[in-house]
């Protein structure tokens, strides 16, 4: 194998397959730069936000507002609620307003409503800023998850799903970097404790992405009006999708007929129930656990119970990326194994917490292995992409429905198995993982089945079109050699 071959294996895997033209070349290092800029900045900003209010908490917020028994689970099930409130609209609105104003001015409303968390005096307080910012914020994931797909192809979608996924995570990650410096630094200054400028700064760094994103965000293919696309890419955009006989890239305005469409076939009820289920795995990391078992054993700072939660959000980011190169770099572009590695992950994880007298550094270990329940994140919604490629309404419902009935499990979920006075053993917790992890697989292995009996269908219905029309061909020559 010459250098030359080996360079192009490697970066097959690492980024996909190469570009047909110069001119396709061209167009995706520009839609990567301005989609996943934006896009990946936005989600850090809204995972930091949401990371903060969890290290806020183990870090002076609940002595401050003096805060008892499950409120800290209570602002976590309002924002779930104001999430699930806002998740259809939301995403209705990306099909009606251009998504370049859109989303960044959502990202304003809850940059503003971050500022205002640093000023509150008591919980309640917290609990209706937190549900409205659900509200806006929940624009974002499943949003830009609707713009992937709409700008990329099946073999590219899974690493750039994984990229924007991360992100998140690393805003996860610097959260707990950033409470534990502003903690030792900032912490009593202007009179103002280390969580509250915490806010304060979440605020400062979310506005200019928001600015960034109304100045590069490109809409959609066949809307895009860039400044950085000329007219050619622009017509290229939307053309290399076309080419796909089972994709949908007119990206129309919701019709009357779309929730016939959408309850009529099996993608609403089957990618909808994998997220549901499969979503309620991240709790290890959605609920701070590891923080929560810190702080309650005891014999640890602030800082390290701010910092050592940061290994189990590294190994997510770790797996995320790998998982999802992975899938775009097989043939068939598999989803399900990542899910099969995630749910196991997760069982061992769960095994290793629930035996208590194993020794400390084993549950570090366990922590930090849960981390692999977010690599199914990015894969599920790489896969339900691929999935209603050919309906772009339904492709549009179906990815908010999915993040909508996971939040409507994840709203009270964590009250009944998480709740912090369980702390730091959450035995129920560890007994619905395994639950959880379990019904994940059956999930998977109903979502494959459908899929592929789906395509078997398609391929046969294909196949009589084809022949129909050779048939007609075939006809229409016979009458010319007849006329001659």
């Amino acid at each position: 194998m010459t250098v030359r071959s080996a360079w192009r294996s490697v970066r097959h895997f690492v980024w996909g397959e190469e570009p047909q033209t110069k001119e396709e070349k061209r167009l995706l290092l520009k839609i990567d730069w301005f989609i996943l800029s934006y896009c990946c900045l936005m989600y850090f900003t809204n995972y930091l936000d949401r990371s903060n209010l969890s290290n806020a908490y183990v870090s002076g917020m609940k002595e401050d507002l003096h805060m008892f028994g499950n409120e800290f689970n209570k602002i976590n099930t309002l924002f779930t609620c104001g999430y699930i409130v806002g998740m259809i609209p939301n995403n209705l609105m990306l099909q009606v307003v251009p998504p370049r104003l859109w989303l960044p001015a959502m990202q304003i409303v809850w940059a503003v409503l971050t500022f205002c968390t640093s000023a509150v005096h008591t919980v309640h307080q917290v609990y209706a800023i937190r549900f409205l910012q659900g509200m806006f914020e929940s624009s974002t994931f499943v949003g830009t998850h609707y713009i992937l797909g709409a700008w990329y192809k099946p073999g590219e979608l899974g690493k750039r799903s994984g990229i924007f996924t991360s992100s998140g995570l690393i805003g996860t990650l610097f959260s707990g970097v950033l409470q534990a410096a502003v903690y030792q630094h900032l912490n009593g200054v202007s009179g103002r404790s280390g969580w509250r400028w915490l806010f304060i700064i979440d605020g400062v760094i979310t506005l200019p992405i928001a600015l960034y994103g109304f100045l590069v965000f490109p809409d959609l293919p066949t809307t895009t009006r860039a400044f950085y696309l000329t007219e050619e890419e622009r017509l290229l955009s939307a053309d290399r999708l076309e080419r796909d006989k089972d994709r949908d890239a007119s990206h129309k305005k919701p019709s009357w007929n779309l929730a016939r469409r959408v309850l009529g076939r099996w993608r609403w009820y089957g990618c909808s129930l994998l997220f549901l289920v499969s979503g309620e795995t991240e709790s290890f990391g959605s609920n701070n656990l590891m923080g929560q078992w810190l702080k309650a054993i005891g014999g640890y700072t602030v800082e390290q119970i701010d910092y050592y939660p940061s290994g189990m959000t590294a190994f997510a980011i770790a797996s995320t990326l790998v998982c999802a190169t992975w899938t775009d770099a097989t043939r068939s572009r598999a989803r399900w194994p990542v899910l099969v590695y995630m749910s196991i992950c997760v069982i061992v994880s769960s095994i290793c917490i629930l035996v208590w007298r194993s020794p400390t550094g084993l549950k570090f270990f366990a922590y930090y292995l849960a981390g692999a329940s977010y690599a199914g994140q990015a894969t599920t919604f790489a896969w339900a992409n691929q999935i209603c490629a050919d309906d772009d309404q339904e492709r549009g419902i179906v990815l908010a429905s999915m993040n909508m009935w996971n939040n409507v499990i994840n709203a009270w979920w964590p009250l009944v198995f998480y709740p912090a006075t369980d702390a730091p053993r959450f035995t129920k917790g560890m007994w619905a993982m395994i639950g959880t992890a379990l019904a994940t697989l059956l999930v998977t292995a109903l979502v494959y089945t459908l899929e592929r009996r789906e395509q078997r269908q398609k391929g046969a219905a294909r196949e009589v079109d084809e022949g129909v029309d050779e048939k007609k061909d075939k006809g229409y020559e016979a009458s010319l050699q007849g006329e001659n």
